[in-house]
């Protein structure tokens, strides 16, 4: 097997956001404001199951309902003519920082240019919550362009890691 490399960015300033932007309007993104598992469920299997998303696989409902149901998570659905079309989620840590936890497209929507916007709306609600840094992750095992996408939005690389 081999070895699945690790790559942390973050952004320390809203200044540092190369945005892109989509004008077609059937491309829309929200939060869900009301917190309901099931649906984050279904987004974290829907867009992670073919890169590899294993960490929440084998959760239960409960499991899955603590999660949802902090005060520390929100939750962003990306839509397209009504399609549920990607996601992101944002977590504030103790400290001062925001993460977004998980991101990407469902495979209808890959390829299409939505990712650099849905990255771009994650950053920015992301300074919404006043943190000191914006940092994400993410592996060999994901989309092949995901890490160039964050680069390109303006996230600098601070640490690569290297596990079997």
């Amino acid at each position: 097997m081999s070895s699945v490399i690790t790559t942390y960015l973050e952004t320390c300033s809203p200044q540092e956001l190369r945005p892109k932007r989509c004008t077609d309007e059937r491309f829309w993104i929200g939060e869900a404001k009301v917190p309901q598992w099931q649906f984050n469920c279904f987004l974290y299997f829907a867009v992670g199951g073919a890169w590899s998303w294993n960490d929440k696989r084998s959760w239960t409902d409960e499991q899955w309902r603590e999660y949802v149901d902090s005060p520390r998570l929100r939750t962003f659905g990306a839509y397209y003519d009504g399609a549920p079309a990607g996601y992101y989620e944002l977590h504030r840590e103790d400290g001062s920082g925001v993460e977004i936890i998980y991101f990407g497209l469902l495979p209808a929507f890959i390829g299409r240019g939505f990712g650099g916007v849905l990255l771009t709306s994650a950053i920015e609600e992301a300074w919404q919550m006043s943190p000191a840094r914006v940092w994400a992750h993410t592996c060999t095992l994901d989309h092949p362009a995901a890490l160039s996408n964050y680069q390109a939005r303006g996230m600098k690389i601070y640490k690569v890691e290297s596990s079997q």
